[in-house]
């Protein structure tokens, strides 16, 4: 099982490397991860594609453990039903959240 941080860098890596995955997402996503292996992180899908550790500006920020960001970005968890369990919490602008399902595709191999 790899680490949010992990998974955060493997984003990063194809993002910068193919920024034309960003282009159907087009806004500014900040993960606040908790817990063991958690961090934070802005995840730019807008003007300079690619994945930062620590704080900045976003249109969405989505709240959750770390382990539970692991589960989803490999799988094992539903966004949807992170959300609506209260695992995942929301601030910002919800539509954006609404392509969360796009977002999760950069987490993956």
């Amino acid at each position: 099982m790899a680490t949010a941080k992990e998974i955060m860098d493997g984003a990063n890596t194809k993002l910068t490397a193919d920024p034309a995955q960003a282009e159907g997402i087009g806004a500014v996503y900040k993960y606040v991860l908790e817990g063991d292996g958690g961090g934070t992180f802005v995840m730019n899908c807008k003007d300079a594609p690619g994945v930062t550790e620590g704080e900045g500006d976003a249109q969405c920020t989505l709240r959750m453990n770390a382990a539970d960001f692991v589960d989803m970005a490999e799988g094992r968890a539903n966004g949807q039903q992170l959300f609506f369990t209260g695992k995942l919490k929301i601030e910002g602008d919800m539509g954006l959240a609404m392509k969360l399902q796009q977002l999760t595709k950069l987490f993956t191999s």
